[in-house]
């Protein structure tokens, strides 16, 4: 097809590919469908792409005159490798989803097979996504998903059939549907168990479904509102704490560090994060990762849990604490550096003993510490780590420990 000059008005304007399925919107300009489905609803554009003109719906016409002339110009190019493109399938509408769930609820024995054609619809285009959250799936997978149903349903995979539960199945729709943020604000607002249901999935679920609900319970309080984020059990915390820990998916472990940031700036739940078990996993995870993205988050989160006595006192209980911390200042980002340097401060203010002191030199905190004032770092950084060689240069100023070089670096007091 490369060799062959495709007719300007047959190429896409978003992929600039042959259109396979040619639709057009409210300005009057026709894309394929695959393309402007990914631009609408899952970029979340609101403009047409060409124009720029705002789009009041997302209504989308199939141009069938268009793609007759492609199928007929295909064939008449077929002796030169072109294949005919074939005749799309009209897309699902609402009714028809609608239909598929009043009948699902009505007899409760065709359920599986809901789920199935839901599965179907989910896998087929960003469009159908935006149409089972209008016509209703989202509330029927909630249901299903709270009533722990274990019914094994039979589904397709790369592997092969297998069976797997109802409850799991719904779950795994629901993620894939992308549920919208009004639209789980609604559910949270309105239904107070789906979140404790979700804590049920990750203590008792496969991997796959934990690595699910690890990632819904993300979406979910990041649109939360401020008594929800609060009031968060604490068996939550030390469930996160065991998803992190068993290292699901990479996917999953950067939600479940995502939602510790979301919520440990709240009320008790810091408290609640060390009791769960973060802290030491937390450290874990930073001695066994260089993924820079795991590592900021690790260190956001570590920070805001030393930020309270307890955080602190279980943060010094664990070996390597100081050393990983230290060690990341330069090594992943400034971003990591400013908050390494901010975790290092808060035990130094308020948690410091002549042993930690002493620890801190022998493992390189205070040469690490001398050395952010040498090297570039943000002003806050650095005064940060001045801060900190100042309150103790009584103990650390001209130990051995530090070498000369680094030692010239060090603030007079």
């Amino acid at each position: 097809m490369d060799e062959i000059e495709i007719p300007p008005h047959f190429l896409c304007p978003i992929s600039l590919q042959l259109m396979r399925d040619p639709v057009t919107i409210s300005t009057g300009i026709t894309y394929d469908r695959y393309s402007i489905e990914k631009w609408l609803f899952s970029c979340k554009n609101k403009v047409c792409p060409v124009t720029k003109q705002v789009l009041h719906d997302s209504d989308l016409t199939p141009n069938h005159t268009l793609r007759r002339l492609i199928q007929a110009w295909c064939t008449l190019n077929a002796s030169n490798g072109i294949e005919r493109i074939p005749t799309p399938k009209p897309p699902i509408d609402k009714t028809q989803i609608a239909k598929l769930l009043k009948d699902a609820k009505k007899f409760p024995d065709t359920q599986l097979k809901c789920l199935k054609r839901l599965r179907s619809i989910t896998l087929e285009g960003e469009r159908n996504r935006s149409c089972l959250e209008a016509a209703g799936a989202v509330e029927f997978l909630v249901s299903i998903i709270k009533s722990y149903d274990s019914t094994l349903l039979e589904v397709e995979s790369i592997e092969g059939s297998e069976f797997i539960k109802a409850s799991d199945e719904a779950l795994s729709i629901l993620y894939h549907i992308k549920v919208s943020e009004s639209c789980l604000k609604s559910i949270i607002g309105n239904d107070h168990e789906f979140v404790e249901s979700l804590v049920q999935f990750l203590k008792n679920g496969n991997y796959q479904s934990r690595a699910y609900a690890t990632m819904l319970l993300k979406d979910i309080f990041e649109v939360a509102d401020p008594i929800q984020l609060i009031s968060v059990i604490p068996e939550f915390f030390g469930e996160i704490a065991r998803s992190l820990r068993d290292q699901i998916s990479q996917q999953a472990s950067k939600a479940a560090l995502k939602l510790l940031v979301e919520l440990c700036p709240w009320g008790r739940n810091r408290i609640k994060a060390v009791e769960g078990g973060a802290m030491f996993i937390l450290i874990e995870l930073l001695l066994e990762t260089s993924d820079k993205r795991a590592c900021e988050l690790a260190l956001i989160v570590l920070d805001q849990l030393c930020g309270c006595a307890e955080g602190r006192a279980v943060f010094l209980k664990h070996g390597a604490g100081l050393a990983i911390v230290s060690k990341k200042i330069f090594r992943v980002s400034h971003m990591a550096s400013d908050r390494a340097v901010r975790i290092l401060s808060s035990i130094c203010r308020f948690s410091s003993t002549s042993r930690i002191l002493q620890e801190m030199l022998q493992v390189g905190v205070v040469a690490k510490l001398c050395l952010v004032l040498q090297l570039d770092s943000s002003h806050k950084t650095k005064e940060k780590a001045r801060e900190i060689l100042k309150l103790h240069s009584r103990v650390w100023r001209n130990p051995s420990c530090i070498p000369s070089n680094l030692l010239s670096s060090y603030p007079s007091s």
